[in-house]
């Protein structure tokens, strides 16, 4: 793989599994990709995109057609490198315009070997991906291009997304601490699925010292530091294989131990309750999707980043190994499950970003209650 020169115009192809084909030319480095084709439909946060770990192994489309026009800093990162295995986009910014921009968008993903391509149709290959589904994707520029059929063939042989264990290859390889701001208040063991930098920072805002864990942490190591919370991160991957973060999600469970979850974390709780997961046709990944709070009747709109859902009923409370369980947010757009609560346990989850990094800061009350649940009576 060789890096790509900025302005420089190397012609690029994307293809699908289906056979599909978008040509353009190369946006940060100049070589070959293989992911999963999934769409974005944020409008700002591309920085934050590219560094949240739940985007491992995808190759992301965005829908807003002008990107990089904010450039690139030290500041937003949400992880410490690049996480999406390639990046697709329509119209590139020359030259970004922003006091904090320290370099652009296409020396970034050059320096840390990103392969893209720009001057592509975003908005057909989004409608193709809502029609198809999210699938198999690769990406080729300078002297990987070949004939397509060979193409097509290679990116057939690429692994998909069902089955993927992803999450152990995000977690931290080492516990750390995050401190509370201002007094501390409580301790809470944060276990790293895929964590995003923002996500112990909003819990240290409130008192909260957040010990982050490796997902293959035992619940000895957890319980270690006395814990008055247990927090379950976003991450990558199909929640079919994480039968560690589930086994310590019952533990959790089992000490009646408040549990907060989201994205990654409301599957592994999801699980955790005895119900299933399953594949989403295309998933929702963006900054702007509509979620309503069952409990206040309050429309959210949410951040949100993942292609598998829990399968849970809506409108009945379910017995579970822990007590009753409700599904207490849901998805206006398709009705998939955002949510669980339990009732019998001091435990719920959502499936989308309440921390706001990119996106709105309708769901940071969740971190309030995550609060509540620590200070309320333990049984």
């Amino acid at each position: 793989m060789t890096l790509s020169t900025q302005g420089a115009r190397v012609p690029a192809v994307l293809v699908l599994e289906d056979g599909r084909t978008f040509r353009g030319r190369a946006y940060g480095a100049v070589g070959e990709t293989f992911g999963e084709a999934v769409f974005s439909t944020g409008m700002t946060g591309y920085q934050e995109t590219l560094t949240d770990p739940s985007y491992h192994r995808q190759v992301v489309v965005m829908t807003a057609p002008h990107v990089g026009n904010t450039g690139v800093n030290d500041e937003d990162p949400e992880s410490g490198r690049i996480w999406v295995s390639g990046y697709v986009v329509r119209d590139p910014a020359r030259k970004p315009s922003n006091w904090r921009a320290q370099r652009t968008l296409d020396e970034e993903l050059a320096a840390q070997g990103v392969v893209g391509i720009s001057g592509v149709d975003t908005r057909a290959l989004t409608r193709h991906l809502r029609e198809r589904g999210a699938m198999r994707v690769g990406i080729f520029s300078g002297t990987a291009l070949e004939e397509e059929p060979a193409l097509v063939e290679r990116v057939r042989t690429a692994p998909g997304m069902k089955g993927a264990d992803l999450w152990s290859e995000v977690t931290t390889k080492q516990t750390y601490v995050v401190p509370a701001v201002g007094t501390k208040r409580f301790t809470v063991a944060a276990i790293d699925l895929g964590i995003k930098t923002m996500t112990p920072r909003r819990m240290a805002e409130r008192g909260i010292e957040v010990h982050v864990f490796p997902a293959t942490a035992s619940l000895e190591e957890i319980y270690a530091i006395e814990p008055d919370g247990v927090f379950f991160s976003n991450g990558p991957g199909d929640p079919a294989t994480a039968d560690h973060p589930m086994e310590l999600a019952r533990g959790v469970l089992d000490r009646r131990t408040p549990l907060f979850g989201i994205c990654f974390g409301n599957q592994v709780l999801g699980r955790a309750l005895g119900f299933g997961t399953y594949k989403l046709k295309y998933g929702h990944r963006g900054i702007n999707q509509p979620v309503q709070d069952r409990t206040t009747g309050k429309v959210e709109i949410t951040a949100q980043n993942h292609g598998f859902a829990v399968d849970a009923p809506l409108d009945e409370v379910v017995d579970t190994p822990y007590g009753r369980a409700r599904v207490a947010h849901v998805g206006l757009n398709d009705n998939v499950v955002e949510g669980l609560e339990c009732l019998d346990v001091p435990a719920f989850s959502v499936q989308y970003h309440p921390e706001a990094a990119a996106g709105p800061h309708d769901a940071a009350y969740l971190f309030d209650r995550f609060v509540s649940l620590m200070e309320g009576p333990r049984a």
